[in-house]
């Protein structure tokens, strides 16, 4: 966790990373320990909190995702670039409130929480870009 500054020579050849990304479903959590599947061996995998990243918090169980690992140790998770989520808790939009890009929060089937527009209500799917953390519209169901 430390960081220091070096310098290399210019003619100086390093090893090449090999990254590997592999396929795995999010099973469920236990406490700080996060569990994925292998979904050609149906291993399971315990990954702490701390390698998740940001975008995690918009993750519902048995999604599939991908392990980015280094020599066997995973170091952080790709989650899809966007996510279908439903709406859990919202206050409802005014009536009569037409100003433009006017937002509220929205609390996520995930426990996230995000800016939405005034029109959307408890109980509707919307999709998220799980990047910026931005409510792209409304699901078509």
């Amino acid at each position: 966790g430390a960081i220091r500054e070096e310098s290399f020579n210019p003619t100086a050849k390093f090893e090449q990373a090999s990254v590997e990304r592999k396929d795995a479903e999010y099973s469920y959590n236990d406490g700080d320990l996060y569990y994925f599947m292998d979904p050609e061996t149906y291993d399971m995998s315990p990954l702490n909190r701390d390698v998740l990243g940001e975008a995690f918090k918009f993750m519902k169980e048995n999604t599939v995702c991908k392990l980015v690992s280094y020599k066997g140790n995973v170091f952080t998770v790709e989650v899809p670039n966007f996510m279908d989520l439903e709406v859990t808790e919202t206050e409802p939009g005014v009536k009569g409130d037409t100003a433009t890009n006017v937002t509220k929060k929205a609390v996520l089937e995930t426990g996230a929480v995000i800016q939405v527009p005034l029109f959307i209500n408890e109980g509707e799917k919307i999709q998220v870009d799980t990047r910026t953390g931005e409510y792209l519209g409304r699901c078509k169901e």
